[in-house]
C-alpha cells in the first residue's frame, strides 16, 4: 500500500510538472508570437461589426524642433516625436508649429513596414546678423564650401587686402572674429585681386591687372603673408599642378564608392557631389540610361517617395547608395539655367537658388521649402558646418552701400 501510495503521488507530481511546463511553454511561445505581431504592427480592430486582428503599418514622426503638431488627412492626430499604427494605404501628412514653415508630404503605410516622417522645420522669421562690416569684393569659395576668401577696399593700406573666412574653425561663435586677414596693401595693391581657390584650400593664387599685364601671387590661407610671392612666371607649372591634385581628389571620391555604385558613377553620373554622410550622391546625368540595380533582392525603404531610374541627360537626382534607389531633384529644361544645388549637413537635404530665392528641398526631391526670399547679391548662398546658419552676401539693394557677408539663423 505504501508503495503503490507513494508512486501514484509521484505519478501526479510528474504529471502536473508535464502540465505545468506545458503550460508555461505555451504562455511563452503565445506571448513571443503576440509581441511579434505587435511590433510588426497587427492589432485589434473592428470590422463589420467583429473584433479581427488586422495588419498594420507604421508611421513614425519626428521634427526639429520637437513638439510639432501631426495632422494625418487633415486631422490633428498627434505630436512629434511618435509613432503611429495606421491601416494600409496613403495619408496626406502635414508638421506644423507656430513660427516656421509648415512640412507636408504624401506617404503609403505598408503592412508590417516602418514608414518615417521627418521633417526639418524652418523658422519664418528668421534672425540676420552681419559677418562682415567692411565691404566684400570678389569672393571665392573653396571647394567644400565652408571656406571663403574676399578682398577688402576701404581707406587703409594695414586693413585693405585679403581675407579669410573658415566656417569649419569656430562651431561656436559671436560674429566678432570670424575673419582673418592674410594679405595687406603696404607691399603691392591686392584689395582689388581676383581670388583663385587651390584644391586643398591651402593657398590661394590672387591675380591683379595692371599696364602690364596680369600678376599673379601666390598667398597662403592659413597665416598672413607679408611679402606674397610673385609667382607669375611659375603660374603654369603651378596650374598643372593643381589640375594634377583636382583630379587626384576626383579619383578618390570616386574609389572610396561601394564597388557595386563605381561603375554606374563612371558611366551616368557627372559633377558628383557626395553627401557629408557618404550614404548619397547628388549628381549630373551624362546620358540618358536607365539604372541597373546594384542591390538584389530589393531592400524595405523606409521612404515611399517613387524614384526615378530613368534618367535623362543634363537633369539633376540624388542616388542612395545604402538603399540602392534614385530620385529626380531637377529636370533641365530647355534655354534655362540649372540651379547649383550644396549640401545641407544632416544629408537629408539639399540648399539651391531658383528665382532670387534661397530654397531647401529633401534629397528624395520633395518639400522644397523657400526659406529666403530678401535680397542678396550673385546667387551666392553657403551653409555652416553645423547646419544652424546660412551665409549669404547682400547689401539690401543700397546702391551705395558696399556688400556684406550675413548670416541667415535656421534655428
Amino acid at each position: 500500500m505504501s508503495n503503490n501510495w507513494l508512486l501514484a503521488n509521484l505519478f501526479f507530481y510528474m504529471k502536473k510538472i508535464v502540465i505545468t511546463s506545458i503550460i508555461v511553454a505555451l504562455l511563452i511561445i503565445g506571448g513571443t508570437t503576440l509581441a511579434i505581431l505587435y511590433a510588426k504592427g497587427y492589432r485589434l480592430q473592428l470590422q463589420n461589426g467583429k473584433t479581427i486582428v488586422a495588419g498594420t503599418g507604421i508611421l513614425t514622426v519626428n521634427s526639429s524642433p520637437q513638439g510639432a503638431k501631426v495632422y494625418i488627412d487633415g486631422n490633428l492626430t498627434t505630436a512629434t516625436n511618435n509613432q503611429l499604427n495606421l491601416a494600409p494605404g496613403t495619408y496626406k501628412v502635414r508638421i506644423e508649429k507656430e513660427g516656421y514653415f509648415a512640412w507636408e508630404k504624401t506617404l503609403t503605410i505598408k503592412k508590417e513596414l516602418v514608414t518615417e516622417a521627418d521633417a526639418l522645420l524652418f523658422p519664418t522669421t528668421p534672425k540676420f546678423e552681419p559677418i562682415t562690416i567692411s565691404g566684400v569684393n570678389n569672393l571665392a569659395t573653396d571647394t567644400s564650401g565652408t571656406v571663403f576668401a574676399y578682398t577688402v577696399a576701404s581707406a587703409s593700406a594695414q586693413t585693405d587686402g585679403v581675407y579669410i573666412l573658415d566656417m569649419n574653425s569656430r562651431p561656436f561663435f559671436p560674429t566678432s572674429g570670424l575673419t582673418s586677414q592674410i594679405a595687406d596693401d603696404t607691399v603691392y595693391d591686392l584689395s582689388n585681386a581676383y581670388l583663385t581657390f587651390s584644391p586643398d584650400s591651402d593657398q590661394l593664387l590672387a591675380s591683379t591687372s595692371g599696364t602690364l599685364g596680369t600678376t599673379y601671387y601666390l598667398l597662403s590661407t592659413k597665416s598672413m603673408n607679408t611679402t606674397p610671392q610673385n609667382v607669375t612666371v611659375t603660374l603654369p607649372q603651378i596650374n598643372q599642378a593643381w589640375q594634377s591634385e583636382e583630379t587626384l581628389k576626383v579619383k578618390k571620391t570616386t574609389d572610396a564608392l561601394p564597388k557595386k555604385v563605381r561603375p554606374l558613377a563612371s558611366e551616368f553620373f557627372k559633377d558628383m557631389q557626395v553627401s557629408p554622410d557618404q550614404s548619397k550622391i547628388f549628381y549630373t546625368a551624362l546620358k540618358d540610361g536607365t539604372l541597373p540595380l546594384t542591390i538584389t533582392p530589393r531592400l524595405p525603404d523606409l521612404n515611399t517617395t517613387v524614384e526615378q531610374r530613368t534618367i535623362k541627360a543634363g537633369s539633376q537626382y540624388v542616388y542612395d547608395m545604402k538603399e540602392d534607389r534614385n530620385y529626380l531633384i531637377y529636370q533641365k529644361k530647355d534655354n534655362q539655367r540649372m540651379p547649383h544645388f550644396i549640401w545641407f549637413p544632416d544629408s537629408m537635404h539639399l540648399v539651391f537658388v531658383q528665382d532670387k530665392q534661397i530654397r531647401v528641398i529633401e534629397s528624395d526631391g520633395l518639400n522644397a521649402t523657400t526659406v529666403y526670399a530678401g535680397p542678396f547679391n550673385d546667387d551666392f548662398v553657403a551653409v555652416w558646418p553645423d547646419g544652424s546658419n546660412l551665409v549669404i552676401l547682400t547689401n539690401f539693394n543700397a546702391s551705395t552701400a558696399p556688400s556684406n557677408l550675413y548670416r541667415i539663423s535656421l534655428k
